[in-house]
């Protein structure tokens, strides 16, 4: 249905996609996936219109109705409820011809356009808008309120639940899942997994791809290649195809070796000069090697803490709200080193003010809430990236923001830490305002690491980050040795950092005797009793039968994804220092080749064998080591 053929797309004067060529069939559902700044984005901004093709043709057929989430925030004054409704804009025609037939006084128009308004769901929209609204968490007694009178991220989810109201043979969505919870994001899942049409999706998220897609583009190295099959079908193909390719590469390697040998060893010899030529030719026509390029890695860990005082935070019977409203009461809850704990609820529920509480910047209304003398806060709040100014450069930011060790480091110590987290070269002195979500969400988190906090407290730290960044995250949260308390809607971050969780509902603030399977059956039982109230939650509430056995495993589950993170990130140093002892053994051999070499008394030259000896070797047991991660990746 859909088809791209030798597609080329440039961002300015940057080729984001060359020569790419795929095809999207009807009714498929699509993951595009690849780091930050690769050309997702700029791939569905030329599906629905909003680019053009450099080079190469789109093919998409023009009948097709098309839906996406608009990316600028609403301000009318119009209920959010109508800015929903007004996605499915052939019932909003419908309305407007009914009207004028209403006007003129035209009978038989008047029953026309009655008849279609029946046929749209003209009857049924607004108990639709309201359905879609309340899946991406809006209260119901607020469906109705101005939309400008919505935060941003709600505002988001309204354009979101506008696109779903769109009836649509084709749905494109960019990072759909950035601005809701846990429980929009399992009930987002469900609504695509549903739906009928064509869908095209750009996430970081492995879990929701994997619920809901069944095809991976993965834009890499500005190709597109395609895999069958959901978000870990395509990471166990990619990693055998890496590994397939590596030794077709070696092979070649071997063959055009021994070429050039040859043709050193009798170039100059009349009687072999023909038979040199011959395999000169040979040589030009022998495939080029398709390089395995490392992509730029995230390779840093938090500094330890200066001191662990425990517990670090201790709340007692504390109550927190504004404006006088109550938002969370009786809490209780101390927080130790080394706690991992998780943060459960609904939109709207509490978690953030739990938060806000205790990070000391919203004070209780009743109890109280008492930090220890030497805690260290590194607070990730949702809006943190909107706390940088665009105007000053990162390198200027780390300084500002990155507390006081940070702002005695020396320009090249700051260049140093910023590398760590993909700032490399002189994008340290550019200004913030050019860099793209996923780069200030990891400039944030490069500034909250050098501040060297004892407690984490992370809402929603992985909005905007891509792959490799969430990896890097989660091995770093394991290796961490002071407290995290993390909200997220991120269940592969959630399940694998933390070891216990709180459900914040009703006001109150409980631990949850769970796993996050048992809290997606609970939530799935609240939306059938929405008018039940649970404070004590247990996994019996929501499966009575099995609860126990059902957690033990997805426990194991768990321990089992997270060992594999680890795996993951060892596998990109090993790519990485393959690539730079690839270098060194070409530079050794070159050398080697050299007659001059020979006739040199240094002893650096007489040890070039030698030293070419162990690179290979090591590159041998590196790629032993390689192929033995993407085996146990490909399994996992």
């Amino acid at each position: 249905m859909i088809h791209l053929r030798n597609l080329r797309l440039r961002r300015g004067p940057d080729i984001l996609i060359e020569n790419a060529t795929a095809s999207v069939l009807r009714g498929e559902k699509v993951g595009i996936v690849g780091r930050n700044g690769c050309g997702k984005s700029s791939l569905l901004a030329l599906l629905q219109g909003g680019l053009a093709a450099d080079q190469g043709e789109l093919e998409f057929p023009p009948h097709l109705a098309v839906a996406t989430v608009a990316q600028e925030l609403p301000h009318s004054e119009r209920p959010v409820i109508e800015h929903v409704i007004d996605g499915d804009t052939a019932l909003r025609d419908c309305e407007r011809e009914l009207a004028a037939a209403d006007a003129r006084g035209d009978g038989l128009a008047h029953a026309h356009w009655l008849g279609e308004y029946d046929v749209k769901g003209g009857y049924t929209a607004r108990a639709r808008a309201a359905s879609l609204l309340d899946g991406l968490g809006f209260d119901a007694a607020a469906i109705d309120r101005p939309i400008a009178t919505f935060s941003g991220g709600l505002r988001m989810r309204a354009n979101l639940a506008r696109a779903l109201m769109c009836p649509s043979d084709v749905l494109l969505l960019d990072e759909p899942t950035n601005h809701l919870d846990l429980d929009a994001v399992l009930w987002l899942e469900a609504w695509l997994r549903a739906y009928q049409g064509t869908l095209l999706i750009v996430s970081h998220d492995r879990d929701f791809l994997d619920a809901v897609i069944g095809r991976v583009l993965h834009v890499t190295e500005k190709r597109i290649d395609v895999y069958s099959g959901n978000f870990t079908e395509f990471e166990s193909q990619r990693a055998a195809r890496a590994a397939q390719q590596a030794a077709a590469n070696e092979k070649i390697r071997r063959e055009a070796e021994h070429v050039r040998s040859f043709i050193e060893r009798f170039r100059a010899k009349a009687s072999k000069a023909r038979q040199a030529q011959s395999r000169i030719k040979w040589l030009e026509r022998l495939p080029t090697i398709v390089t395995q390029r490392t992509e730029i890695t995230y390779e840093w860990q938090f500094t330890p803490p200066r001191k662990l005082p425990a517990p670090l935070v201790a709340i007692e019977a504390a109550s927190a709200g504004y404006e006088g409203r109550t938002i969370i009461e009786g809490v209780r809850l101390s927080i130790a080193p080394g706690a991992r704990l998780g943060v459960l609820g609904r939109n709207g529920a509490g978690k953030s003010t739990l938060m806000k509480v205790i990070a000391g910047e919203l004070a209780t209304t009743e109890g109280t809430c008492t930090a220890a003398a030497d805690l260290e806060i590194g607070f990730f709040a949702q809006l943190e990236v909107d706390q940088l100014d665009t105007k000053a450069t990162a390198i200027v930011e780390l300084a500002r923001r990155g507390g006081p060790e940070a702002a005695r480091w020396r320009e090249q110590e700051r260049r140093d830490h910023l590398g760590h987290f993909g700032f490399v070269g002189d994008r340290v002195f550019e200004p913030i305002a050019g860099f793209s979500g996923g780069e200030r969400a990891r400039l944030s988190l490069a500034i909250l690491v050098a501040r060297r906090p004892n407690l984490l407290l992370l809402d929603e730290p992985t909005n905007h980050l891509d792959l490799e960044m969430r990896d890097s995250l989660l091995f770093a949260l394991q290796e961490f040795a002071g407290a995290v308390v993390l909200v997220s809607h991120d269940r592969g971050l959630l399940g694998s950092v933390c070891d216990e969780f709180v459900l914040v509902n009703g006001g109150r603030v409980a631990p949850f005797d769970g796993d996050l399977e048992d809290y997606a059956a609970w939530l799935a039982a609240q939306s059938r009793q929405p008018k039940k109230s649970t404070v004590q939650v247990t996994p019996a509430d929501a499966a009575p039968d099995d609860a126990a056995t059902r957690r033990e495993r997805r426990r194991q589950e768990a321990a089992s994804r997270s060992a594999l993170a680890p795996l993951r990130i060892e596998l990109r140093r090993i790519e990485s220092e393959l690539e730079s002892l690839g270098r060194e053994r070409s530079s050794l051999e070159q050398r080697l080749a050299d007659p001059a070499s020979y006739a040199s008394t240094d002893a650096q030259v007489k040890n070039l064998p030698a030293l070419h000896a162990n690179t290979v070797r090591r590159m041998g047991e590196l790629e032993e080591r390689w192929l033995e991660i993407s085996e146990r990746l490909g399994g996992g």
